[in-house]
Parts: C-alpha cells; sequence; structure tokens
C-alpha cells in the first residue's frame, strides 16, 4: 500500500484554497470549479479552518443565512485535526472515521499545508491495494 506522502504526490491538482473572509458564494464557486467537496481555509499561509459542503449545508441553508453576505470565517470548521506526510494511511483512516471528518489536511511540523486527502482517496486506494494483492495472488496459484 502507498504511503501518505506518494499519495500526496500521485495528486496533479493544486489544493483548493480561500481566505476566512472570502464570501461563502466565492467558496462554493471554487468548490465547483475544482470539483471537491471542501477547501482549506488559508489565513495567509497559516491554516485557520476546513470549509466544506456540509458546513454549507447545515450553517447557511438550514439557519436562513445568504451565502453571498456570509463570509467563510463564520460557518468553516474551525478545530481542524491534522496529520503529517509521514502518517500511515490507517492511521488517516482511524482519524476520520473517530472524528467524523471526511476531509484531513496534512501537514509538515512547521506548519506548512502540504495537502488534502479524502475518504475517498482512502478507498481508491485501499481497493487499488486490495486488486494488486488478488491480481498476485492469482499469477502465484496459476504458476
Amino acid at each position: 500500500m502507498k504511503t501518505l506522502k506518494q499519495m500526496l504526490a500521485a495528486k496533479t491538482r493544486q489544493l483548493a484554497v480561500v481566505a476566512p473572509s472570502d464570501s461563502v458564494f466565492h467558496a462554493l464557486n471554487v468548490m465547483a470549479a475544482n470539483d471537491v467537496g471542501a477547501l482549506l481555509v488559508l489565513d495567509g499561509e497559516q491554516l485557520v479552518g476546513v470549509f466544506s459542503e456540509r458546513d454549507y449545508a447545515r450553517k447557511i441553508i438550514l439557519q436562513g443565512k445568504t451565502s453571498k453576505e456570509t463570509q467563510v470565517r463564520e460557518i468553516m470548521s474551525d478545530k481542524v485535526a491534522y496529520v503529517p506526510p509521514s502518517a500511515s494511511l490507517d492511521e488517516c483512516r482511524a482519524l476520520m472515521t473517530e472524528k467524523h471528518f471526511r476531509h484531513l489536511p496534512v501537514m509538515e511540523e512547521d506548519g506548512t499545508v502540504v495537502g488534502l486527502i479524502s475518504i475517498g482517496d482512502l478507498v481508491k486506494e485501499t481497493i487499488s491495494s486490495q486488486q494488486f494483492l488478488i491480481a498476485e495472488l492469482e499469477r502465484y496459484i496459476a504458476s
């Protein structure tokens, strides 16, 4: 199975980010343009939160707010768990399951954000790893 570092290196798209002062409407446009379900919220280079579709659904629509008049900082998740690039995929999966996260930032020790992984990324990697193992076992059995 790949390491988290290898999985991040294989991701080809640039990180999708917004500022805390951006409007929720702008954040939704960034999400749509990047075809992602969550954005990192950076104040300069510092991670200050994560904005997700879930935040929008629960904190804008259900509370009767408008996306054009509400800033990301008002509804983002600001208690952000993260992992270092050295974390195992099993550690990431366990943390995401325990905390009910679908997205997890990856940060270096110095606070530099190096990526964002989703539960979908982990599922794809697990399936890929299992398919490889099955093919290897089939080759072994056939020989």
